[in-house]
């Protein structure tokens, strides 16, 4: 029983590593929002969905954390704290849900599929359109009529980003696992 919690372990550790190294090596994958300043599509979104939903809530926060921390450092020259907390509590929030998913067992199937979706459009709308602006306000004394928009914006891009790329990353994983699973049986 050691041995197993031991490799969980291991297994989320090595999975905040390379979650958080993919979200920053995709932060300057992005589509600008032309109407909408500081906004975009963003894929990074969907890794950090997919990576929460795969290995649960201390990952998703960790890798929202770390990954748009370092992403913001390296690319933008300064971290903007408003924004990196609600990628950590977003990928919190969707990892709560993931033994629902049923994605590392290879039961992501429609019913799975639409409570994922549901799951992260809630936590893109807490996320983006209520707590980035709410702390853009209090940490940066940032107008709230610019940053509610900002954040709305955010809120849509990422659920629909995450709708399509995230379903399908989920699928995808879900199908390799259920090969690998009947592999074994076989052999």
């Amino acid at each position: 029983m050691a041995d197993n919690k031991g490799k969980s372990v291991i297994r989320q550790v090595v999975a905040i590593g390379i979650g958080a190294a993919i979200f920053v090596a995709l932060t300057t994958v992005q589509i600008p929002i032309g109407f909408v300043p500081n906004t975009a599509l963003q894929v990074r979104a969907a890794v950090l969905t997919f990576f929460a939903a795969v290995f649960g809530p201390v990952a998703g926060f960790a890798i929202g954390l770390i990954g748009h921390a370092l992403g913001d450092a390296l690319f933008y020259g300064s971290v903007w704290w408003s924004w990196v907390f609600p990628d950590a509590i977003f990928g919190l929030l969707v990892g709560l849900f993931a033994k629902k998913y049923a994605i590392e067992e290879g039961g992501f199937a429609v019913k799975q599929c639409l409570g994922f979706n549901l799951v992260q459009i809630l936590s893109n709308l807490i996320a983006w359109a209520l707590l980035a602006p709410v702390l853009d306000i209090v940490i940066y004394k940032e107008p709230a009529n610019k940053v509610f928009i900002q954040g709305i914006t955010a809120a849509i891009t990422n659920l629909v980003i995450v709708a399509i790329l995230g379903s399908l990353l989920a699928f995808g994983y879900s199908k390799i696992k259920t090969k690998s699973g009947s592999l074994k049986e076989e052999a």
